[in-house]
């Protein structure tokens, strides 16, 4: 079966189970906190149940792949489990890998998450575009031909990230500008909304940069990193109905209840729908 275009089919994912991406960090500090063993067994547990919990309500899940890959061949089974589970009760998965490289390399990196037949296909990538944007393009070109799309990091939520991406050219552009520019070029057209988006922090005083991409805007920040939603409309602007707010630790902290899960996701929903439907 041919997918939808991503942007179309998250577009529809915001509009019927509300803006939010929670994220799939089973980092060993919360394995402890939900009384598991910071194991594959432990994290079988923890990513099955956060599946369970969320995959049939919330538009998107976003697996962090390093804190599967720190567990070798078995972590990673437990990954294509977790994204073939959530996929098929609905959700849209971002894998969160912030793959970039360049040549054949990246485009082993983008078979690897974009391509169809692959055991760890996924609805979308986050990607780094600082090995240049046109680095990119196995990734842009495989995600077009599958339905799949892509994140790319611009104004990230790290205070470090300044350093790189303030940084401005000889045109008078910030780096971030140039990858949001291009970003644009890619969405050119499309509708409901492009599928290729960028990673903006919610944490920012202000974002500084023109976020009109005509694609999603993945926003990590909210919630335990200081962000609310509240703070959403002042960084993002009229691109406010296209973000994609990220919550991790707090939806995940009140596992290992399904139910508390549930209500958590919900009431971050509410929040959300409260500042961008007004």
């Amino acid at each position: 079966m041919t997918l939808a275009p991503f942007g179309a089919r998250l577009r529809q994912a915001l509009d019927t189970r509300g803006q939010l991406c929670v994220g799939i960090d089973p980092h060993s500090s919360l394995l402890t906190a939900w009384g598991l063993t910071d194991d594959v067994a432990g994290l079988e547990t923890f990513s099955r149940t956060v599946v369970e919990a969320l995959a049939d309500r919330v538009a998107v899940l976003k697996p962090q792949a390093a804190f599967f890959e720190r567990f070798g061949s078995r972590g990673i089974a437990v990954l294509e489990r977790s994204v073939a589970e959530a996929r098929a009760a609905g959700a849209l998965v971002v894998m969160d890998a912030k793959r970039g490289d360049i040549g054949s390399t990246m485009a082993a990196y983008a078979e690897t998450f974009l391509a169809p037949g692959s055991p760890l296909f996924s609805d979308a990538l986050t990607v780094s575009p600082y090995l240049g944007f046109g680095s990119l393009q196995p990734a842009l070109d495989l995600a077009r031909a599958s339905g799949a799309g892509i994140f790319a990091l611009a104004l990230t939520s790290n205070p470090e990230g300044a350093e790189v991406q303030r940084a401005t050219g000889a045109d008078g552009r910030s780096v971030a500008q140039g990858v949001l520019d291009r970003l644009a070029a890619e969405n050119a057209g499309a509708e409901p909304l492009g599928s290729f988006g960028a990673v903006v922090g919610a944490t920012l005083a202000e974002a500084g940069a023109d976020l009109a991409i005509n694609g999603p805007l993945l926003a990590p920040g909210v919630g335990a990193q200081g962000a609310t939603a509240k703070d959403l409309p002042r960084v993002f602007g009229a691109s406010v109905r296209n973000v994609v707010p990220s919550v991790s630790r707090d939806v995940l902290k009140h596992g290992p209840s399904v139910a508390a899960l549930r209500e958590a996701a919900a009431r971050f929903v509410d929040d959300v729908s409260a500042v961008t439907n007004g």
